[in-house]
Formats: structure tokens, sequence, C-alpha cells
């Protein structure tokens, strides 16, 4: 499957003038490319599944594995609002901002309460990479957002992005498109209801779950 890029360009463009949310997921499920910027490893891409779920209400927007020969690092990824207001007129983190960030604690609180729900739903777990996707960057770069956000992402286990990673998706394969090969192999998201299956039969897990 071959992406549209200029169809995605102006869908991702309109999805931020509208500010939605849910035209942006939209547009991530099926274009896995958007993620180049998200993702720690270009060749070797696993598949991103969409809407996965653990616990009673908790879920995240996108999930996939980096797969390490030290262990699977699962990557937990919750997207906002393209326009989310950041900070309020005082300074101080705003209540959307604030309200993203607790919902990714929230996971990471399940876990550690819930260890064996860990290997039920991801197969095997050496760690998690939490990361929160929202506001534009030309807000993230004036002060004081751009001083909190380096002093948040060094002492927290959670990354804040803003949604321009999209954006810089866009330009990178315009500019290289060789270099998207790996993604080519999973141009979509995938449904929570393949990932079981997906690590049953990928031979990685079969040890890791077993040290894990």
């Amino acid at each position: 499957m071959d992406w549209d890029i200029d169809e995605a360009a102006e869908s991702l463009t309109n999805a931020f003038s509208r500010n939605s949310e849910t035209d942006l997921l939209e547009l991530l499920r099926n274009n896995s490319f958007l993620f180049y910027d998200l993702v720690g490893r270009k060749y070797g891409v696993q598949p991103i599944f969409h809407e996965v779920r653990f616990g009673a209400k908790l879920r995240c927007d996108f999930a996939w594995v980096n797969d390490h020969s030290y262990g699977p690092e699962w990557v937990l990824v919750e997207v906002e609002k393209p326009e989310m207001k950041l900070f309020t007129q005082k300074g101080e983190p705003s209540h959307q901002l604030n309200h993203a960030i607790e919902q990714v604690r929230s996971w990471d609180r399940y876990f550690e309460d819930n260890p064996g729900s860990k290997k039920e739903i991801f197969g095997a777990v050496h760690n998690f990479r939490f990361v929160v996707v929202g506001g534009r960057r030309q807000d993230w770069q004036k002060e004081p957002p751009l001083k909190w956000r380096s002093h948040f992402n060094k002492r927290n286990n959670i990354e804040i992005k803003s949604v321009d990673v999209f954006l810089d998706a866009i330009d990178s394969i315009r500019d290289d498109p060789n270099e998207f090969w790996s993604f080519k192999e999973h141009p979509v998201s995938l449904k929570e209801s393949e990932l079981t299956e997906y690590w049953q039969n990928y031979s990685y897990f079969d040890l890791m779950r077993q040290v894990l």
C-alpha cells in the first residue's frame, strides 16, 4: 500500500485548522509514516496498534514495541487536540495539559498495581515509554512552556511532543521517501484485537516471556 502524501498533508492541515482530535486520530490510524519522528528505530519498525485498552476504563491512543535486545520497550501514546491550551495567563500548566499528563500517569499506576496485565496485554514488557502529543510548536517555544517542558521531560517518564512532529514526517517523506521502507511493511495501524496474535506469533517474545 502506498500513502497519498498530498492527501495526508491536506487532511493534517484541516485537522489542525479545525482543532479536531477526532480527525487527527483517524488520519494517524491510516498513515503509519506520520509517526516517523516518534518511532525510535526507523528500520525494523513494528506494527502500530490503536485504542489499546487496559483495566476497566483506561486506554491509549496508539502503542507499538521497540524490540530491543535487552527486552521489549512498549511505547504508549496519548494524542491531544492540535491547539490544546498549554498554559494559563499566570504561566501555569493548563487544565487540559494537566489532564493529559494525569491520564498517562494513570496508565503507569495501573501497570504498577497490576503487573500481570503487562504480560496478558503486551506479551512481555521490559519498560514503558509514555508520550503525550498536543499543542503547536510555536506555543511550546515560548516561555514559560519551553522551560517547563525541558524540565518536565528530564524529570519524568513521560515525553511531551507538539503535533508538529506529524508535519515533520510529511516533510521527511517528501525529501527522502526511501527512508520510509520499513513503515511500508505496516502502512496502517492495527486493531487492539490483533495485538495478542501479533506477539504470540513473533518469536522474539517467546524468550522474553520466559525472562520478564
